[in-house]
């Protein structure tokens, strides 16, 4: 079996593949600190749980825009599972042509979800996931990956308005029942939510206007499935596209 784990700078997706299919997957905090053995214990227990074992693990593949963690994860994986991890980065077989001024700094999550994406649906192809930061990744009907958009994410747009305007509170981040909020509360959920999909409709239109065809709108992270409901542009959420796109280039690379 294969495990596909994702670093983002605030959480880890980790998934479990039998052959092509998911088995299970779940999704942890970020600790940048976290010691290899804390990361071994951590996903000893969720396939425990799961009812497997890390004798079920052959193959491992990581993609990670956290450095710090990348000397505990590859120790990780040599002393629990005894497998040597794929790690994403430089010299990876992906199959993705990069035509961006310069390859080396696209980050590992868009390559791989760029590889996902164009597998699944063809290009030409436009990708916003919602994490940490809210990217966006433009890809033309060749399959050339041509670059894209990084903007401030929601949940770090939410705590910057709370640490920086003292009368406003911490709140949760969902749909308001309506964009007029009648208290501070709603108000602040309805410029976050809908102002978010306002960035995103906008976005996503101004990069339909500079690729070729009609583009294929995939969002995946944290908070897709919240900006979809609302967006004009997004046609699907798929919340696993980084470890299919894992699982393919493992496939790759064997």
């Amino acid at each position: 079996m294969f495990l596909a784990i994702d670093v983002g700078n605030t959480h880890i997706m980790l998934g479990v593949y039998r052959e092509d299919k998911v088995v299970v997957y779940w999704r942890l905090a970020t600790r940048r600190n976290s010691t290899e053995d804390e990361l071994g214990m951590v996903i000893k227990n969720l396939l425990h749980n799961s009812s497997l074992s890390m004798k079920d693990i052959d193959s491992i593949a990581i993609s990670s825009v956290v450095p710090p963690l990348m000397y505990s994860l590859e120790r990780m994986a040599g002393k629990y599972f005894e497998v040597e991890p794929l790690i994403i980065g430089p010299g990876i077989k992906t199959g993705l042509n990069i035509v961006t001024d310069n390859p080396r700094e696209v980050g590992a999550d868009r390559i791989v979800n760029a590889v996902a994406a164009l597998s699944l649906y063809g290009g030409p192809l436009i990708i916003v996931d919602f994490g940490t930061a809210t990217t966006y990744c433009a890809i033309a009907e060749n399959g050339n990956y041509l670059g894209g958009v990084i903007s401030p994410g929601i949940g770090i747009s939410m705590e910057a308005l709370f640490e920086r305007a003292a009368k406003l509170p911490r709140v949760e981040i969902i749909r308001p029942p309506r964009v007029i909020g009648k208290d501070t509360i709603t108000s602040m959920q309805s410029g976050i939510v809908f102002g978010f999909v306002g960035q995103v409709d906008g976005i996503v239109r101004r990069i339909c206007t500079e690729l070729e065809g009609d583009p294929y709108v995939v969002a995946t992270g944290g908070f897709a499935s919240l900006i979809a409901r609302e967006s004009e542009t997004i046609k699907e959420v798929n919340p696993l596209l980084t470890l299919e796109g894992l699982r393919i280039i493992s496939h790759l690379n064997e």
